[in-house]
């Protein structure tokens, strides 16, 4: 892989983090049009999703900031703790945001545990990339044929769920976005507050897995096959300058819906894919 390989890879990294189309699916077929081993690009891959996790740090840094404020503040003043409350309504709204978040990490913790191994061998079949952008493309669908009344806040339920879709999303192709954001439509969420809660769940599972990762290479003899800095480097600018373009542009698109265009084009790739690949 050379920079300029690295400089595509990144944007294309970037772009389709946000963007309901799979970012690893896009990925693997990158590498698959740039004739590139996909053995190998471990390392890189690692490096550019760290990159669009930074993109949404920068981007949502207000409500990183609020959550974090309030995280440690004391749930009610104890004048509230004398009414019949669930624990639920005893915290305050920053800590129920982040216990949301720590739910919906609940299904993607299992199946990184239980069956990472199995996940990982679907990664070496192109023809897996292909039916799960169509399956991407059908549930993008339903959002727009199917839209129920709108509910103000996300329940810990809702975030279970959605946590599901995230952690189905592991296999390539099936857009982690997608899933989240169209499932989220489907139960009746917020679509201001859906894109935003779905971007944010997702810094926990991918730091997480970076550090891991990044220990197994540590300590194997794969350390000598990973890319120059230098193209690490290149790779990791431009997710990250794209990431931030397109995690703004996908709040937008989210609150506006608009995502049956993406359901078109996730099912044309996937068709694509596997006819041609």
């Amino acid at each position: 892989m050379d920079s300029l390989d690295a400089l595509i890879l990144g944007i294309v990294q970037g772009l389709t983090e946000y963007l309901p189309v799979s970012s690893s699916g896009h990925l693997q077929i990158g590498h698959e049009l740039l004739g590139l081993e996909t053995e190998g690009s471990l390392t890189f891959d690692i490096v550019v999703h760290v990159a669009t996790v930074m993109s949404t740090l920068v981007i949502l840094w207000k409500e990183v900031v609020w959550i974090f404020k309030g995280l440690f503040d004391k749930p009610l003043p104890s004048a509230a703790l004398n009414q019949n409350l669930s624990w639920w309504n005893r915290i305050n709204e920053q800590q129920r945001y982040a216990l949301l978040i720590l739910i919906s990490m609940i299904p993607i913790g299992i199946v990184g545990v239980f069956f990472k191994d199995s996940v990982e061998e679907l990664f070496s079949s192109i023809k897996v990339v292909g039916w799960c952008e169509i399956l991407t493309a059908v549930l993008l669908a339903m959002t727009f044929f199917y839209k129920p009344n709108e509910r103000e806040k996300l329940t810990p339920k809702d975030a279970f769920i959605i946590g599901i879709a995230q952690a189905c999303a592991v296999l390539p192709g099936l857009s982690r976005s997608g899933s989240t954001i169209g499932t989220g439509l489907l139960l009746g969420c917020k679509k201001e507050t859906l894109a935003q809660f779905s971007f944010l769940m997702v810094i926990p599972p991918i730091l997480g897995e970076a550090l891991l990762t990044a220990k197994d290479l540590m300590g194997a003899d794969a350390v000598a096959e990973t890319t120059s800095t230098g193209v690490l480097a290149v790779g990791f600018v431009a997710a990250f300058l794209s990431g931030c373009f397109a995690c703004k542009a996908m709040i937008e698109l989210v609150k506006r819906a608009k995502l049956i265009w993406f359901a078109l084009y996730c099912a044309l790739v996937g068709i694509c894919v596997l006819v041609f690949l």
